[in-house]
């Protein structure tokens, strides 16, 4: 017979417990936009919160426990603002609105989130490796863009440039790309993204298309724009463009807006 009865209740200790790591876990935010995940340390946070820091150690075994849960924090809470943008389009066969809406979110949150940024994309923490538990919320942000895109393919809206084994210009043909791109292939396999096949090229191409996404906004946080681009809007979108176009989108199934 199955168990109907409620969930337990906290206990007022359990309730204590859960509200200090969180108070913990939001002074390692604030010193993270401070001073970057390298400076990171659990002697800081305990004063920031007003503990000694061998109080802290009851809650988070090491710095890199607690880098750990600031990961799977930020990597989760950009994926579910991603995941809200693209959900927020109504017409889900409007892909490009779909497309713009999520990539949008994606720059939104970083602006907004630059310490959080730099821990996941910026340069690795030295001494630190993350654990198996940060993959999980790692994808769930690359998850939005290939349902995009792996659903506009079987929607037919997206076209996709034939190739062969010898590239037409010489360069890299099927096998080297394949080899090249065999990790990204699997995991759209594994996630069941798609039915059959997936296009070699399209894997390619979205694969061109996230890093440039998240190189750009990288360039725009750490600096790297000034003096080339004066309107990081406007350049963004014109960006978020060219990849839709380049992916492919333009067949029978897609929709181009003004």
């Amino acid at each position: 017979m199955q168990d109907i009865s409620p969930p337990r209740a906290q206990t007022a200790r359990e309730r204590a417990r859960d509200q200090i790591t969180a108070e913990i876990v939001a002074a390692a935010r604030i010193r993270l936009a401070e001073s970057g995940p390298a400076d990171l340390s659990l002697r800081a946070v305990a004063r920031d919160v007003g503990m000694v820091s061998s109080a802290v150690y009851r809650y988070f075994a090491s710095r890199d426990e607690l880098l750990t849960a600031l990961l799977v924090l930020a990597y989760d809470d950009l994926g579910a603002a991603t995941e809200r943008a693209d959900a927020a389009v109504a017409d889900r066969d409007d892909f490009q609105a779909r497309w713009f809406a999520s990539l949008r979110g994606i720059r939104r949150w970083a602006l907004a989130n630059p310490g959080d940024y730099a821990l996941l994309y910026g340069s690795p923490v030295p001494g630190y490796a993350a654990p198996q538990t940060t993959v999980e919320p790692a994808v769930r942000v690359i998850l939005v863009i290939l349902r995009i895109v792996t659903e506009g393919h079987a929607a037919g809206a997206i076209v996709v440039p034939a190739s062969s084994d010898v590239g037409s210009d010489g360069g890299p043909g099927d096998a080297a790309l394949a080899h090249a791109v065999g990790g990204a292939v699997q995991f759209v396999r594994s996630r069941g993204l798609v039915d059959g096949e997936v296009p070699l090229e399209l894997v390619v191409r979205t694969l061109i298309a996230w890093t440039t996404v998240f190189g750009t906004i990288s360039f725009e946080l750490f600096g790297h724009l000034v003096g080339s681009v004066t309107d990081t809007d406007a350049y963004f979108d014109l960006l978020a463009d060219r990849l839709f176009r380049d992916l492919g989108f333009g067949g029978p199934g897609s929709r181009d807006h003004d």
